[in-house]
């Protein structure tokens, strides 16, 4: 059985989907009823599940009419796509982000599933047995000349 957090996710996924423009408005209050849950889990899907790294822009409005708004980032050519990681990648980057940027890549079907492994493996603290920031900063050169070759077609 899925946990809360994975079908509060899809369900963010799916109606964003079927969103005309890829963007939605949320209640977080009224999320958290519909999943019956405290309105924090609503928030640590979206803090954890939605990031920019991931392919989300997540906007939030406080007080009696707040709302999160939610868009996905939509990569359409392997142009954008490359200064899409010039831009997330920069000179340092750390696991998370990396594995986030992955993610989105395969979500967006640029790179294929065993890519993704591949680079996520090579991409790992435990193989980059360095000390910070070198460590991050090896990670973005690496990554970028991966996708830079694999992109680059």
């Amino acid at each position: 059985m899925r946990n809360v957090s994975e079908v509060i996710e899809q369900y963010l996924k799916q109606i964003l989907q079927q969103s005309p423009g890829g963007v939605i408005e949320i209640q977080r209050n009224e999320l958290a009823d519909q999943f019956n849950c405290v309105p924090s889990q609503i928030n640590y899907v979206i803090s954890t599940r939605f990031t920019l790294e991931k392919g989300y822009i997540v906007e939030s409005k406080r007080g009696g009419g707040g709302y999160i708004r939610i868009q996905k980032i939509k990569l359409h050519s392997h142009g954008p796509v490359l200064d899409h990681i010039f831009r997330t990648i920069g000179s340092h980057m750390d696991q998370s982000a990396s594995e986030g940027l992955l993610y989105q890549l395969e979500e967006g079907g640029f790179i294929s599933e065993r890519e993704a492994a591949i680079m996520k493996a090579a991409m790992a603290r435990e193989v980059l047995t360095l000390k910070l920031p070198l460590r991050d900063e090896i990670r973005a050169k690496l990554l970028k000349a991966m996708l830079i070759s694999l992109l680059s077609k």
